[in-house]
């Protein structure tokens, strides 16, 4: 936990939020966003005038962003921990996760971005780190590198091989090119734990579906 992350108490009772469908932020995960959409520049401002918390949530139909469609009932917290501004009008930030939230209700809109009352109280444990979940590496290793060749994906072996297990099961959730649903299951997780059989049972099952397709 970085000593610029709130406590428990401190969390915020309203928070702005970003949807965008397959995009996915865990607590003590790093997420780069290019702001571009007024909406979003302004809800930017906003966060960094208050409490710098931004919330990610998954749209439930995936949709463009441009819309207001319904949201899954669960989100994570980031705050702003590297902000950049750009010639032509943009901000490139980033969030550090701090804790996920359930939506206790959706608000009014401000200056055109969503708002929520959040419901932090099942997750209290988020800010505090995980213990190791006795993660089988050989085994998701072996099957990350059929998956990682399936779909393109070049990695540093040396570092996945070596980095701790929690950044290593929160890195790979959130890179990985999973479909929402599946990215929700992963966030849901229980604990890290959970995370991670999630998260090797969805890069196995892939390769069950694609193995064939490469042969």
């Amino acid at each position: 936990m970085s000593v610029f992350d709130p406590t428990f108490e401190q969390l915020p009772a309203t928070i702005p939020v970003f949807p965008l469908s397959e995009v996915l932020l865990l607590p003590r995960g790093r997420l780069p966003l290019n702001i571009f959409e007024p909406r979003y520049l302004a809800m930017v401002e906003d966060a960094l005038a208050a409490q710098r918390m931004i919330g990610m949530i998954q749209p439930v139909s995936g949709g463009d962003g441009r819309n207001d469609p319904d949201l899954y009932a669960t989100g994570c917290a980031g705050r702003i921990c590297r902000f950049e501004e750009t010639e032509d009008g943009r901000y490139l930030i980033a969030l550090a996760g701090v804790c996920r939230f359930n939506v206790a209700e959706e608000l009014e809109p401000v200056s055109g971005y969503r708002r929520v009352r959040a419901n932090w109280s099942e997750f209290r444990d988020d800010l505090e780190p995980s213990p190791e979940p006795g993660l089988n590496r050989k085994r998701l290793l072996t099957a990350l590198k059929d998956y990682f060749g399936a779909h393109g994906l070049e990695a540093d072996w040396a570092a996945l091989r070596e980095a701790p297990e929690e950044r290593l099961v929160t890195c790979l959730s959130m890179i990985c090119p999973f479909g929402a649903s599946e990215k929700q299951a992963l966030l849901e997780a229980a604990d890290l734990t959970a995370r991670a059989e999630v998260l090797l049972a969805l890069i196995e099952m892939d390769g069950a579906t694609c193995g064939p397709m490469r042969q």
